[in-house]
């Protein structure tokens, strides 16, 4: 069952507070006050909780866009990269994707299970590419995609202080790649 259209003030809000929550979660992090993107947005935070109950359901509306560019980078590569490759290239892209809002990388998991498109089809890609890697034989079988979840939450956390957060990103993710590979 699909929601039914807003009404177009309820639009113009939902509209005001994402683009408020984006320039307010770049400035301050995922941990950012729900009132300074209310009042960045000029509504009420009773409007704010109404469209968005939690702080993740907000997080992955305002994220959607990325995740939904993330998922379709990693499909366009389809063919283009060995299984291992293509899992590794998309932890990559999803622990630099949770790095843009300071912070985001605690709340992951959850904003990951939010059902918004962007959610979901990186979530859906992350499955796919650990499938395909455990099928040709390059991945444990007991691997399953909360624990890429994990990882890229791990991973983003150890880099954001990082002085060189590419190159210490890449080294974990072949640390946890040597470790999960299948002998």
């Amino acid at each position: 069952m699909t929601n039914p259209p807003l009404r177009a003030d309820a639009q113009r809000n939902r509209e005001r507070l994402l683009a408020a929550a984006e320039e307010v979660f770049l400035e301050r992090g995922a941990e950012a006050s729900m009132e300074d993107v209310a009042k960045r947005a000029a509504v009420g935070i009773g409007t704010l909780y109404r469209r968005f109950p939690t702080r993740e359901a907000l997080l992955a509306a305002a994220y959607s866009e990325r995740f939904l560019s993330l998922a379709s980078a990693s499909q366009a590569r389809t063919g283009t990269l060995d299984p291992l490759s293509a899992l590794r290239a998309y932890l990559e892209e999803l622990v630099v994707n949770t790095s843009v809002y300071r912070g985001l990388a605690a709340s992951l998991g959850a904003v990951l299970q939010s059902g918004t498109p962007g959610c979901d089809a990186t979530s859906k890609e992350g499955r796919r590419l650990l499938k395909l890697a455990q099928n040709s034989g390059v991945v444990r079988r007991d691997v399953s995609f909360d624990d890429l979840v994990v990882v890229a939450m791990a991973t983003s956390m150890a880099t954001e202080q990082s002085s060189s957060p590419k190159k210490h990103l890449a080294h974990l993710i072949d640390l946890f790649l040597g470790g999960i590979a299948s002998r």
